[in-house]
């Protein structure tokens, strides 16, 4: 695992739930602060698509950027590909018909599912629903490249329709085969709330101050592991924007009226771009979508 970038390397900035807004995203690429210096990073904590009006132009723009781009999957973006494999029908809800309509599905498929759950570098963990509280960063690690494994392989459609049925809501390094991936990528894509003793909530509301009664914040479970590496996440629009010592939640719902947001890791630097940094066209088109 890498240790802390030196004071030369180039910035890093951590950015929200993009949600298919690539209009958002153009113009928080053309702040100043990360266009003056085009050898910065950029890491998305996942769920580039869906919800919002440009599935395919998002992941053709994060793609382009090459190595300056590192995006850890989100449950839309694997539900994108769990609908593609044909283990589940789209719903109301999704919007991924520009995908799926796209000359170029296949290739930007295989590049999405090719993202990992888990980036950890410059002392900072990058995941999209956060770290399970009894999972040190190693442990994650490992498991992550576990459930990365299944889904990067040739039978990957078969390992969609694993994903789909009950999930333990406890983890056991005992568990196998489906349960074991189950939970894996659920807590990597969709945990938010857990029960005091680590087993994850994942149906339950999450609104801040309507949780069931025994759930909390996985990030403050009592003992949790993960705690000296600081864990970037997003997935939790109704938590919003959160920047502790030891998690930053970036998901600041610019597909529901919010903001996209966006963490130079170095001093904490925040950017944001709403509404109003796009031109009237692309507003109007993402307030109809």
């Amino acid at each position: 695992m890498d240790q802390q970038p030196s004071p030369s390397a180039p910035s890093i900035w951590a950015i929200g739930d993009v949600h298919g807004c690539v209009d958002f995203l153009d113009a928080l690429l053309t702040r100043p602060e990360i266009a003056d210096e085009p050898e910065c990073r950029l890491w998305f904590v996942g769920d580039l698509i869906n919800r919002g009006p440009a599935s395919a132009e998002t992941l053709r723009r994060v793609r382009a950027l090459g190595e300056r781009a590192t995006v850890v999957l989100g449950n839309h973006d694997l539900r994108a590909l769990a609908i593609a494999a044909g283990s589940v029908r789209p719903g109301r809800r999704d919007t991924l018909d520009d995908l799926f309509n796209a000359p170029d599905v296949g290739e930007l498929l295989d590049w999405l599912r090719k993202r990992p759950l888990m980036h950890f570098q410059a002392g900072h963990v990058l995941a999209h629903a956060g770290i399970h509280p009894q999972w040190d960063a190693a442990t994650a690690q490992s498991l992550a490249e576990e459930a990365e494994h299944a889904l990067r392989g040739e039978h990957w459609r078969e390992t969609m329709h694993a994903l789909h049925g009950g999930s333990p809501r406890a983890w056991s390094p005992k568990l196998r085969d489906e349960q074991r991936l189950r939970f894996i990528v659920g807590a990597f894509t969709r945990m938010r709330l857990c029960s005091r003793d680590g087993a994850m909530a994942l149906g339950a509301r999450s609104t801040p101050g309507q949780w069931p009664q025994g759930t909390l914040p996985w990030f403050d479970v009592p003992e949790r592991r993960c705690t000296n590496t600081p864990i970037l996440f997003g997935h939790w629009a109704t938590l919003g924007l959160l920047v502790r010592r030891d998690v930053c939640c970036l998901d600041t719902g610019c597909v529901t009226g919010g903001v996209l947001t966006a963490l130079r890791l170095g001093d904490r630097k925040l950017l944001q771009v709403g509404l109003d940094a796009l031109p009237a066209s692309a507003a109007d088109a993402l307030a109809q979508a």
